[in-house]
């Protein structure tokens, strides 16, 4: 997905580590070779070359566009993985320095929107119902595929382990003599600090404004994208989440970043087993 992956690991001897930690990272990238859509190849983007079309995908595509769109429709759509129109926007005027003119955001827009996606699990097929659609799973593969690297490792017989990614994180059992695995959420209110610190069989993910942004007419727009809006954010909120699985994570860290402070009961309400935590940069 365009960054660098970390593992740590600890096993009873190197070998048994260097097989965990190859067996991880053979999943890593099994796993962006279905979900990059920076790669023209890759099945993502096959997917959205054949819009309004039913398309046989892949049990993992199925399994995480059925998750995406479920988080989609609990956070009203403040995470969408069909914002890719967004994107691609975002990206030309990162490079251009200009925004793109109004009709041409709206007319991205009409091409965004989770209810727009149908998912057939008899089939196992997916259908995008609007010409140009275009799914990004930008704000959740991460920590879906760190997820799947886990469990990966853990069949390799290796369960104390840690995986981090572009501020996605996740973790196994904790080291040995530790009751979890120390994780250091600056800036973060003090319970979710706390339990950051002593993290165990748990993700945690961090999303807003980051080195990616461009600055147009003194406004910078952060890459994180509004899909109801259709530009990038212009506010400073940062949100931290730890949740039981990296995919729930790196979502919801997305749609809280999105909603910022006026949405953070929503989240919490319709996702109570998550710990959400928001602050400005």
């Amino acid at each position: 997905m365009g960054m660098p992956v970390r593992v740590v690991l600890y096993a009873d001897t190197e070998a048994e580590a260097r097989r965990a930690a190859a067996a991880a990272f053979a999943r890593v990238e099994a796993l962006e070779q279905i979900f990059s859509d920076y790669r023209a190849g890759s099945e993502v983007s096959r997917l959205s070359a054949r819009a309004q079309e039913w398309v046989p995908v892949s049990g993992e595509l199925f399994a995480l566009t059925r998750r995406a769109i479920e988080i989609a429709r609990l956070t009203d759509g403040a995470f969408d993985p069909t914002v890719g129109p967004l994107v691609s926007l975002w990206r030309e005027a990162r490079r251009s320095k200009t925004l793109p003119p109004d009709a041409t955001i709206e007319s991205a827009r009409a091409r965004v929107g989770w209810p727009l996606v149908d998912l057939d699990e008899h089939r196992l097929a997916i259908r995008l119902k609007a010409e140009g659609m275009r799914l990004d799973f930008g704000g959740i593969a991460k920590g879906y595929i760190l997820q799947e690297a886990l469990r990966a490792a853990a069949a390799a017989g290796v369960t104390r382990a840690l995986l981090e990614a572009g501020g996605d994180i996740v973790v196994g059992d904790p080291p040995p003599e530790r009751d979890g695995w120390r994780i250091d959420a600056q800036a973060s209110d003090k319970a979710f600090a706390d339990q950051a610190g002593r993290l165990r069989n748990m993700a945690i993910a961090t999303s807003g404004p980051t080195a990616q942004f461009v600055e147009i007419d003194g406004v910078r727009y952060s890459h994180v994208i509004d899909p109801r809006r259709g530009l990038g954010l212009t506010h400073d909120v940062v949100a931290r989440v730890i949740a039981a699985d990296g995919a729930t994570a790196d979502a919801l860290a997305t749609a809280a970043t999105v909603l910022g402070p006026d949405g953070l009961q929503r989240i919490k309400e319709r996702f109570p087993a998550a710990v959400v935590s928001l602050s400005t940069k």
